[in-house]
């Protein structure tokens, strides 16, 4: 664990990266190099103060925890490694969640409409759990440490307000080097499953968009930890996968919201490619509109969540109130099953 504050150049950098979490001040400076070794290489004179401040490291993801000061540095510190030594007894600490109810209301029922996943993630954990990691970088994913029942738990989230759920490159990073981490200190994972699937398209791709989505995929196949998939509503294509370790039938459990929806692509999108002659064929105006409403309705049916589990592609459907107490069952279950040899954190991407 890395701590910072105030100015860290050169080496100090060095050894700073190689740790697996970076708390860092708002004063700090983070950079490879300081203003004399820029100078040095003819590259420009600068202050201290415009290489590498907090506002740019905590938006690219090399900052995890950005706090104000020092002392807030030294309790995030201590609440980080918290999450690292074990359960919390009921007796030492009582376990309290908010009112598991208020979890039906957490996604609208307009499927269109976007909502804020921390709401449903802090409504599952331990009420004063929730560690968020990179708050500021991969605004798609969100990667927090929490506990449930005084369990510590890793969760991956996709957020419906950021390209409406879509993985694009960051947030691909952020997750896979989230689970690596997880995976190194034997935490249980949790993902909350809400994406139309991977961002496409000419901008994305030019960012290496395959190499890093694909990421994900390599660092589930080599998870020892037990994992959990929750749909709350898109659970489309190599995306959703993605989210469930690399299929619906790889975490110890896939269960599903009612809102949950499937299918190998988005529903608008799959309407638009597998009925474009019969759209075509609609008069242009009213009747087109009402033609590709009634195949979107046909198509959402087809692919609600009660039918993936009639056919056995998921676990359950299963009341968002009962999401927690199924997480408890579940992350018990796997603690008395035989567990795996835990690995070194080593991200070599």
């Amino acid at each position: 664990m890395g701590i910072v504050s105030g100015r860290c150049f050169a080496g100090n950098a060095a050894l700073l990266g190689c740790a697996d979490v970076i708390i860092a001040t708002e004063n700090s400076n983070i950079g490879m190099s300081g203003p004399a070794m820029i100078e040095g290489g003819g590259l420009g004179t600068f202050k201290p103060e415009q290489i590498g401040p907090s506002g740019v490291q905590s938006g690219n993801g090399v900052i995890d925890i950005l706090v104000k000061d020092e002392a807030e540095a030294v309790r995030a510190a201590k609440r980080y490694l918290s999450y690292f030594q074990g359960s919390i007894a009921e007796s030492v600490q009582p376990w309290r969640c908010t009112d598991q109810r208020q979890l039906r209301h957490a996604v609208p029922e307009n499927r269109l409409r976007v909502y804020d996943v921390r709401t449903v993630m802090l409504g599952l954990v331990d009420s004063e759990s929730l560690l968020e990691l990179r708050a500021s970088f991969g605004a798609g994913i969100l990667t927090a440490l929490a506990r449930i029942e005084g369990r510590p738990v890793g969760i991956i989230a996709n957020n419906p307000k950021h390209l409406g759920g879509a993985i694009d490159v960051d947030a691909a990073d952020k997750a896979a080097r989230f689970m690596q981490l997880c995976n190194a200190h034997g935490l249980p994972i949790i993902s909350l499953t809400d994406t139309p699937g991977f961002m496409v398209g000419p901008d994305i791709e030019a960012q290496a968009q395959v190499r890093h989505v694909c990421r994900m995929f390599v660092v589930a196949a080599h998870l020892s930890v037990p994992f959990f998939a929750v749909v709350l509503r898109k659970g489309y294509g190599l995306g959703a996968q993605a989210m469930t370790a690399g299929g619906f039938d790889a975490p110890v459990f896939t269960v599903s919201w009612p809102t949950g929806e499937f299918g190998a692509m988005g529903i608008e999108g799959y309407v638009r490619l597998g009925f474009r002659k019969e759209l075509e064929a609609a008069a242009p105006g009213a009747e087109r509109d009402a033609l590709f409403k009634k195949l979107i309705d046909q198509q959402y049916e087809n692919g609600q969540a009660t039918n993936m589990a009639a056919t056995l592609e998921i676990d359950a459907v299963i009341d968002p109130a009962q999401t927690r107490s199924w997480l408890v069952r579940g992350l018990a279950s796997a603690a008395n099953s035989p567990a795996a040899p835990a690995t070194r954190f080593v991200d070599t991407w």
